[in-house]
């Protein structure tokens, strides 16, 4: 029996600036260190992004650092990792970036309960300047609704 991990690594960045239209789960091709350094939560989602390179999806500018106990062995820390998904979702996701100018952005880091490391993707749209207004102005309204039932209590 597998304990639950706890490592949930977030990109804060991506609900700011995209609109998030549809969500994948996929697997990440890691080597043996990036798994490790994975595990201890030494990864960054920021500015990351994905790409089709032919017909397979890589993401790109993803930041894992060295692992401390890797020898010559240890990976370079902003690789190009292979996505893996089924070759539907690959076509499905291919239409859609290039036929209506959407992106591909990772949104989150897990391992997930058998203890592979998994990425959640969504396909997105950018934002509005006066998009990002309305954003902040709804996550305001909340906080303050928020404190005013705390001081009901």
């Amino acid at each position: 029996m597998r304990l639950k991990s706890n490592i949930n690594i977030k990109n804060r960045r991506a609900t700011f600036d995209y609109e998030l239209l549809d969500r994948y789960t996929t697997g990440i091709q890691l080597f043996g260190t990036e798994i490790k350094s994975i595990r201890e939560s030494k990864a960054s989602l920021v500015d990351t992004y994905c790409q089709f390179v032919g017909n397979e999806l890589w993401v790109k500018q993803m930041h894992i650092a060295e692992y401390r106990f890797g020898s010559y062995m240890n990976h370079e820390a902003k690789r190009d990792r292979k996505l893996l998904l089924t070759r539907k979702e690959l076509n499905k996701l291919q239409r859609q970036v290039k036929d209506t100018g959407k992106t591909i952005i990772p949104i989150r880091l897990f391992i997930s309960d058998k203890g592979f490391a998994k990425m959640e993707i969504a396909l997105c749209q950018g934002k509005h300047t006066y998009d990002k207004r309305q954003s902040l102005r709804t996550a305001d309204d909340k906080r303050e609704l928020q404190r005013a039932l705390k001081g009901e209590r």
